[in-house]
């Protein structure tokens, strides 16, 4: 009887191990897929300094639309570069089922690889599939020059739709500009860095180089902005992009 119960609990034993085993890998394999590791930037950083010095100069990116905003516009091809330059694609590249796209910033001075979060754009694809459907787009009180707040009650939403901030836990309104495309708001984040580490900025310049410089993801599918004369964030039109 005694050892038929420690069978019975090593069994018992085996049964719990794969049981967690299975709820934890998913956990893992998710944060793979969702983390912008250093390391994994820093391998491509050099497979495309590589790349550019074999090639006499050209990069290794698709070719976009010249108005394509700076944030999205270089995304990085991998077929040129894997497996000749480095070993796999990042597993948390879109292109392995990731949610970050890895881009080139700074391409003409120091292309520098940088990485732009996805959810963020199926978030606003989200916006733009309702606004077909609805055949309009409410636009509410104005939050800076020829940019709006929407108006999502009417859009047929129980509440806001907000994006999860890339650089904190908080989450980010989306505005609309006069034209009817959206934007993620990064007012609060610019905010928090002006109050914090007090930068000098002039007003004029389009101040987002604050939140790329210091962090591996870019303010994607944003408008420029530039300070008022209290030093606040505010929304701007035609500006210098630092």
């Amino acid at each position: 009887m005694k050892a038929h119960k420690t069978k019975f609990a090593l069994l018992l034993t085996i049964l719990m191990t794969l049981v967690l085993s299975g709820c934890m890998y998913p956990a893992d394999e998710k944060a793979t897929k969702e983390n912008p590791y250093e390391d994994q930037v820093e391998t491509i950083q050099k497979a495309v300094d590589t790349y550019k010095e074999s090639s006499g100069g050209l990069l290794p990116i698709k070719t976009r639309d010249l108005e394509t905003d700076r944030y999205i516009k270089y995304p990085i091809e991998f077929s040129k570069i894997v497996p000749a330059y480095t070993e796999k694609i990042p597993s948390n590249a879109y292109e392995n089922g990731g949610i970050f796209q890895y881009i080139l910033i700074d391409v003409e001075e120091n292309p520098t690889v940088k990485l732009v979060d996805l959810r963020i754009a199926e978030r606003i694809r989200e916006l733009n599939l309702r606004r077909q459907i609805n055949g309009s787009l409410p636009f509410k009180e104005a939050v800076g020059e020829n940019v709006y707040e929407i108006d999502y009650e009417k859009m047929g939403f129980k509440s806001p739709l907000m994006v999860d901030s890339p650089y904190s836990n908080v989450q980010l309104p989306i505005v609309v500009s006069g034209d009817g495309n959206f934007y993620v708001d990064y007012s609060i984040e610019l905010n928090k860095i002006l109050s914090e580490k007090k930068p000098d900025v002039k007003k004029g310049d389009d101040i987002r180089y604050l939140l790329e410089q210091d962090n591996l993801v870019v303010p994607a599918y944003s408008l420029p902005y530039t300070v008022n004369e209290d030093n606040e964030p505010v929304f701007v039109g035609n500006i210098k992009s630092r």
